[in-house]
């Protein structure tokens, strides 16, 4: 289902174009380089067999060498890969690679702060469907990678009942009922509610998972008391770096944060020709 060649196949495709004009007018066909990919401020490195499948793409005589693994704390300065082979091929693979890196260890990075934030609470940060188009198997790879958790990947995932769904099955009784029925036994029923009165309607439905969305804190840590333990607990609605732990502290099993993927920063990296071969 997520073919990652596929993806990297599709952006040196839009890429490259009909060919890459100004490579094959000013560099020798026959040139060989090395290259070092440069880190160029700190960060959680996300996305090296992504880079170095893109240049086997390109072209397979380039070799790919690297000095760190994902997941690994990369510090301004650091020299974490390189490449020998084609220059032409190098210059050709290199945007993609560098996209495709710079935008995955951004996802892990960020997802690392949070990870950090929640230290020494039970909750766990969670993604959501909030990915870019098309990457969303590498964009949540990212997440896992700065320690954070995934939620569902599509909506054949779990049943996850929110606003729009509640008001098209009529209520929230309504729509749970109706999901417990048609479903297999085996998938969780996860419902969205905005007031204490829903949380209770939710309970009452035989939810297993109650999501508190957009509530105040101290709806949330009124919420939690309510449920007791009787379904997990999810938190979101604009969680940022400073208002994390205390959702986390007010007792919810899961805090999900949009932002991971929807606005995490690209990280800062350059490839640099160290040489011709």
């Amino acid at each position: 289902m997520f073919d990652i060649q596929a993806i990297i196949q599709r952006a040196l495709a839009e890429d490259l174009g009909p060919g890459d004009i100004t490579s094959s007018t000013t560099v020798a066909l026959h040139s060989e380089s090395k290259a070092e990919f440069l880190a160029k401020e700190d960060f959680i490195l996300a996305g090296l067999d992504v880079a170095r499948e893109t240049f086997r793409q390109v072209d397979p005589k380039v070799c790919f060498f690297s000095y760190a693994k994902d997941g690994d704390e990369v510090k301004n300065g650091d020299v974490f890969a390189c490449l020998d082979g084609p220059a032409r091929s190098l210059l050709q693979g290199e945007r993609v690679a560098l996209n495709f890196l710079q935008r995955l260890s951004g996802i892990a990075t960020h997802t690392r702060r949070f990870v950090e934030v929640l230290q020494g609470t039970a909750a766990a940060v969670v993604d959501t469907r909030k990915t870019t188009p098309g990457l969303r198997v590498l964009e949540k790879y990212a997440v896992r990678v700065g320690g954070g958790r995934n939620h569902r990947f599509n909506l054949a995932d779990g049943i996850l009942i929110k606003e729009n769904h509640i008001l098209a099955a009529g209520g929230i009784t309504a729509a749970v009922a109706s999901a417990r029925k048609m479903a297999p036994h085996t998938l969780k029923i996860e419902i969205e509610t905005q007031t204490l009165a829903e949380v209770r309607e939710a309970l009452e439905a035989g939810a297993d998972i109650i999501l508190l969305d957009n509530m105040p804190l101290e709806m949330v840590r009124e919420a939690v008391k309510e449920i007791q333990g009787r379904a997990l607990v999810e938190a979101s609605g604009g969680v940022a770096l400073d208002t994390v732990r205390p959702l986390a502290e007010a007792g919810v099993d899961f805090i999900s944060v949009g932002a991971l993927t929807h606005s995490s920063e690209a990280v800062d990296i350059s490839l640099l020709f160290s040489g011709i071969v």
